[in-house]
């Protein structure tokens, strides 16, 4: 087959690296998705790309911002789109007209808001279109295995963007914990400056919280560390701080940083018990030096594993900033090659993109199953159903002041 036309439904920062009224002041300062998707165009692995946003008066503003950071600064590297809806009108379904101009084995990315993640992937997958969602997949345990039942009668290749399964250091510290006996316990910790929350501060505390954003990635490296060796989350205590980022201007309900306490047990032998603790916080100083403070301490019953993600010996100082920046070229390359071409393939940002689409084609030329993808050990929706059950148990948690167990019955997971 032809390869797949692509549809990114959202326009904001991780797709384009704009935010409203210029670039981002992150460390995605010309996006993620869409850049990674306009070489893949340029390497003949995707076809005719377009975007899905909700209000159409931005897409002047972005295509300008795509010329001149992208197209300018990678030797005329392609960067049109058509887009939905045009750009006089302001729609938030306008993504179904855009999905509906797709055909079976064409896809689409998802970063958006976490609550659309889940009808905007079932309006995809019953149209037989395959789905990349940026973490959280979705919020509710439920809504994850409704898509696996109705990807599964499609079809379709559904792919959570976690993109930490492919940071180098985290990729193989994954493979070495194999080596080191039973779990036995895993801290991690993540965590933005307090600048984010200007970008966030429309959804921060309304739609989704620090967890679901932040935690999502160490709570899935965690498990895939430990999945296929039998352990699975069993209970889930939630705590978390609040004030800084009401007193910044974010609603009420917004809270600062996030603490889930989980217990894991080993399917084969129950006596066997592991502890995780993820945090993940939005209020960091300002000038915390990295745009990401990242870290985790897996300890197993024969050796442990340390890894920083923060501070990977790469010091810029820098009098415009103000301070020592600690820089991470591992997760998006921009620097260009000696004859200006974009070379950020081995980025783990754009390893995480390349490997879905690599997954519709193999799909869609029959050269691989669903359950070949599953078996790779790729984030899947049926290699990421403990982190939904994980994330959603600590939210309940925090809101109902309780201990949250996750009872498995087969392939079906419930929370009590």
């Amino acid at each position: 087959m032809a390869p797949p036309n692509v549809l990114m439904v959202g326009t904001g920062e991780y797709t384009t690296g704009f935010v409203g009224t210029g670039a981002s002041a992150s460390d995605k300062k010309v996006g993620v998705v869409g850049l990674t998707l306009f070489d893949l165009r340029r390497r003949g692995k995707v076809g005719n790309l377009s975007m899905a946003g909700v209000n159409g008066t931005k897409f002047p503003a972005i295509r300008e911002h795509l010329n001149k950071n992208i197209t300018q600064a990678y030797n005329g590297l392609d960067t049109s789109f058509d887009s939905f809806p045009d750009n006089q009108s302001k729609d938030p379904d306008a993504y179904k007209a855009a999905i509906d101009k797709l055909q079976p084995g064409d896809a689409i990315t998802v970063f958006t808001p976490d609550p659309s993640h889940y009808p905007i992937a079932l309006y995809a997958i019953e149209r037989g279109i395959h789905v990349l969602l940026t973490k959280p997949a979705v919020k509710e345990l439920e809504h994850h295995q409704t898509l696996m039942q109705k990807a599964r009668e499609k079809g379709v290749h559904v792919f959570v963007e976690h993109h930490k399964r492919f940071d180098p250091a985290y990729s193989d510290a994954r493979f070495r914990a194999k080596k080191l006996g039973d779990f036995n316990y895993f801290y991690s910790y993540m965590s933005q400056p307090k600048y984010q929350l200007e970008t966030f501060k429309a959804w921060a505390g309304r739609e989704s919280d620090i967890s679901y954003y932040l935690n999502s990635h160490h709570v899935d490296i965690c498990d895939s560390m430990v999945s296929d060796r039998g352990y699975v989350p069993v209970k889930v205590s939630g705590s978390s701080s609040k004030g800084v980022a009401v007193d910044l201007g974010c609603v009420d309900e917004t809270e600062d940083t996030i603490s889930l306490l989980v217990t894991w047990a080993k399917k084969d032998a129950p006596t066997k018990r592991a502890v995780g603790v993820y945090t993940a916080s939005w209020t960091a100083p300002q000038r915390a030096g990295v745009h990401t403070n990242q870290y985790f301490h897996y300890l197993a019953a024969d050796g442990d594993i340390r890894v920083d993600q923060a501070h990977r010996g790469y010091e810029v100082a820098d009098d415009s900033a103000g301070q020592i920046q600690w820089i991470n070229p591992f997760y998006m390359r921009y620097a260009p090659d000696e004859d200006g071409n974009f070379q950020g393939h081995t980025g783990y940002g754009y390893v995480s993109i390349e490997k879905f689409i690599d997954g519709c084609t193999a799909i869609n030329d029959k050269k691989a199953s669903l359950d070949d993808l599953d078996k790779k050990g790729l984030p899947t929706l049926k290699n990421t159903i403990a982190t939904t059950a994980i994330l959603e148990a600590g939210r309940r948690s925090i809101d109902e002041g309780r201990e949250v167990e996750i009872v498995i019955e087969g392939e079906s997971w419930k929370l009590k």
